[in-house]
Order: structure tokens, then C-alpha cells, then sequence
């Protein structure tokens, strides 16, 4: 047995989805190093504005440097966050005022050329920035540099939020997306699944090709499949064909071998010669019958497949049987009692299987009863639907009933009669291909045999 393999739509949604979770993490790691550097720059421009202005500040005043630290240049850092800020004013290397240990970025900064550098300071993780300028009006100009310095917490909350909100969109955006992709794979298998209704709602001899319209993917799949019923068609048609050849190229020669070996028995008169005849004849029977039930049980096996189910009157059919096989039954004096309901009642069925079902139940009650006996044909009607035939013959042994219905199984009190073993194979057969059954059982009235066709409902 293949093994199965994983739904279509199924690998659909989890390809898309898998699509999906990427583009999520993707816009996640951008919008998070977007935004951490875009907070980054922000706080780089106000740390720059804020040493430009302290620059601004720093004066000469009869040689000697000041500066007045602007009320603006450390309130324009409060209104980032609550940080704490750190400043220095250095002229010439030594500080003016200020954080004396706090550390100056590396490298000559100028009044445009700002300097940044992120360090831990005093257990804090700052951004700094200096920036360099000459101060002119005393003696000789002087070096000064501004270091401003902010710890980093705010950028950090900052960042924390926008990470958080860059989460929640993903994750929406994810769901929205699978959930898009199980419709747009559901719309997508729509016309595979069409494909399959169609043809699921067709009866079992409806080989028509398919001309529904089918997108382009689904072409190469159409096309097979009208070529496969076209193909099935005709190996069916050559099948049932030669099955009625066969049927009437064995049989006819049979019946004239059997015909004309009576005819020699007739006129043969030394014992020895007559008792060959009877051997060929009985064997003729044999031959005859087995290859007449061989057929049967072909077409039998090939019309199961194909039910040509009708409306059929189970009583008509039973009369049909019974009148076709009286002359048969006459020839030992059985009688054949039909027991059927008043009312007319009707079997959704293949009436051709059900008449061979009858006919070989039938003709084994003739063939396995005593001369001179009756054989009851009753129709019970309900759900389920019962076909009766009891005779007065030789019954089943118990240990033969559960093997009958299986091929070329006969019963072990039955040897000397000729039969192949298939009469109440093609029964069951029958019954299975209706969704019923076949019931063995001794003849509850005594001697004899009871076989039931049980049918779903009539």
C-alpha cells in the first residue's frame, strides 16, 4: 500500500506560512535596527547642540577663560528622558569645570566635526560627544573642548518600545497572513476539488472525457484521465464481449458432443459400450456446466463493478426464473411453490445479476432434491429484503456451510452429482455487489436446505 502523502493545501498553508514568519522576522530585525538608529542619531544631535552651545559659552576674560554654562544647553537633554547627564569643559588640556575624571572621546574634534563614543561611566553605559574650538581674545588662542555626556536609559526604553510594537505588528502580521494563506489555498484547490466531485457524482458506466474548463495545471491531469476512460471503455466493451463468444463457442459444441453421445448410447448395445457413454455424457455435464458457471462468474465479477441498478420487480423476477427452469424440475417430479406478497413492491438492483443469483440458487434446489419433493420460493419484504428457497434435499453437513460461498467448494454429500462449486460463489457475489447477503442454513421443516438472498430493502 503507498504511503500517503501530506495534504496539498496542507503544504500550501505551511510554505506560505513559513513565507509569512519570515517576512515577519524581516521587518522585525529592520524596524529594530531602524529605529535603535534613528533614537541613536536623535540623541547624538541634541548631545551635539548642547556642546556647541556650552562652546558658545566659553569667553576670555583679561586672560583668563570663563564660561557660563546656558541654562538651555542641559534642558534640552531633560526633555529626551530622565538620564542623567555629564558634562566637562576643558581649555588646553586641563578642565575648566566639570567632571574632572570623565572621559573625552578619542581623536582632535572641531566645532563642526563632532566626536561621538559610547563607554561605561561611574556604572553607566554613556553617549558621549566632544567638540573642539579655538578660543581667541587672550594672549595666544587656547584649545577648548566640550564633552557632554548622557546615560543611555531612555534610548533604551525607547528602543524597547518600538522592538515591542515592531513585535506586535509581526506577530499580527503573521497571523493575517496564515489565515490569507488557508483561504488563498483553499481558493487555489478549488478547481481540483470540483474535478473530484464531478467525478465522484458519476455512476459507475459513465466513461464520458471530461470537458469541464480546468486551469492550465490541471491540463496534463485531465487529459490522462480522459485517456484512461477511454482506454477502460474499450477493454470493457472487448471484456463482455468475450464473454458472450466464449459463452456461446463453448457451450454449442458441448450440447452437440452430449447430443450425439446420446444418440450413440441409444443404439450401442453391449454393456460395457453404454456404460463408456454414460461416463462421457456425465462428463460432457460436468465440462458444460463448469464452463457455463466459469462465465457466469466473469460477468458476474465484471458487472459488480458496474451496477446498472433499475427498479425491478422481485416477484416478476422470481415467476421469470421459476417458468424457465419448471421443465427442468418436472423431469423429477418436483413441484416448485411460489409464496409472494399481495402487494407489488420494487428492489433498486442489476436485474440480470439478481435472475443469475436466482437461477443458480434455484437450480441447485432441483439439482440436490429428491424426486418427487417440493421446493418453497418465498419473497419476504421489508428492510432488509428476503429471497427464500427451501428444499427437501440432502442439506449441508455443518462443517461445509461457512466454505460454500468460496470458489470451486462443494459439499462433502454431494460428490456424485456434477457441479463445479461456483453456484453459490456467484451469489454471494451478487449479494455483496447490493450491499446484502447470502444465508446458509439446514431446512428448519426438516430434510433439506434453506438459502437466503437478503437485499437492503424492497
Amino acid at each position: 500500500m503507498n504511503a500517503q502523502l501530506p495534504s496539498i493545501r496542507r503544504r500550501l498553508v505551511v510554505q506560505l506560512a513559513l513565507v509569512a514568519a519570515l517576512l515577519s522576522v524581516a521587518f522585525f530585525l529592520t524596524v529594530r535596527g531602524v529605529a535603535g538608529n534613528a533614537t541613536e542619531q536623535t540623541q547624538d544631535s541634541i548631545l551635539a547642540a548642547s556642546a556647541a552651545s556650552i562652546a558658545d559659552a566659553v569667553y576670555s576674560d583679561d586672560g583668563a577663560v570663563r564660561v557660563e554654562i546656558p541654562y538651555s544647553a542641559l534642558s534640552m537633554l531633560g526633555t529626551v528622558s530622565e538620564d542623567r547627564v555629564f558634562y566637562r569643559v576643558i581649555v588646553d588640556g586641563e578642565t575648566l569645570t566639570g567632571y574632572d575624571d570623565l572621559p573625552v572621546p578619542s581623536g582632535r574634534a572641531g566645532p563642526r566635526a563632532p566626536l561621538f563614543d559610547t563607554y561605561t561611566y561611574r556604572g553607566d553605559s554613556l553617549r558621549s560627544v566632544v567638540i573642539g574650538r579655538a578660543l581667541s581674545g587672550a594672549s595666544q588662542p587656547r584649545r577648548v573642548e566640550v564633552v557632554v555626556a548622557q546615560t543611555r536609559l531612555g534610548l533604551e526604553v525607547i528602543s524597547a518600545r518600538i522592538t515591542g510594537t515592531a513585535t506586535a505588528i509581526g506577530v499580527a502580521f503573521f497571523l493575517v497572513a496564515t489565515a490569507l494563506s488557508a483561504l488563498a489555498a483553499q481558493n487555489a484547490l478549488k478547481p481540483l476539488n470540483r474535478l473530484a466531485e464531478t467525478m465522484a457524482r458519476r455512476g459507475p458506466k459513465d466513461l464520458r472525457p471530461v470537458t469541464d474548463e480546468t486551469p492550465e495545471e490541471l491540463v496534463p491531469l485531465v487529459a490522462g484521465l480522459n485517456s484512461f476512460m477511454q482506454r477502460l471503455g474499450a477493454a470493457l466493451t472487448r471484456s463482455e464481449d468475450l464473454i458472450v463468444e466464449a459463452a456461446h463457442r463453448v457451450r454449442t459444441p458441448l450440447a452437440t458432443v452430449r447430443t450425439q453421445a446420446e444418440v450413440m448410447h441409444l443404439q450401442v448395445e453391449k454393456p460395457a459400450n453404454r456404460a463408456a457413454l454414460r461416463q462421457m455424457i456425465r462428463a460432457v455435464d460436468e465440462s458444460s456446466r463448469s464452463a457455463g458457471q466459469l462465465l457466469d462468474h466473469a460477468m458476474v465479477t465484471l458487472r459488480s463493478d458496474q451496477l446498472e441498478t433499475e427498479e425491478t420487480d422481485p416477484a416478476d423476477l422470481l415467476r421469470d426464473v421459476v417458468a424457465r427452469l419448471a421443465p427442468t424440475a418436472e423431469l423429477k417430479d418436483i413441484t416448485i411453490r411460489l409464496e409472494l406478497p399481495p402487494r407489488r413492491i420494487r428492489v433498486m438492483g442489476d436485474p440480470i445479476l439478481l435472475q443469475n443469483a436466482v437461477r443458480n440458487i434455484l437450480d441447485n434446489a432441483i439439482k440436490y432434491s429428491a424426486a418427487e419433493t417440493d421446493i418453497t420460493v418465498r419473497l419476504e419484504p421489508g428492510n432488509p429484503c428476503r429471497l427464500i428457497f427451501c428444499d427437501q434435499g440432502r442439506g449441508f453437513a455443518a462443517a461445509d456451510i461457512t466454505r460454500l460461498p468460496d470458489r470451486f467448494s462443494r459439499g462433502s454429500n454431494v460428490s456424485d452429482v456434477v457441479g463445479s462449486g461456483l453456484g453459490l460463489t456467484i451469489v454471494a457475489d451478487v449479494a455483496r455487489a447490493h450491499g446484502g447477503s447470502l444465508r446458509i442454513a439446514d431446512n428448519p421443516k426438516g430434510a433439506g436446505a434453506c438459502v437466503t438472498l437478503v437485499l437492503p430493502s424492497c
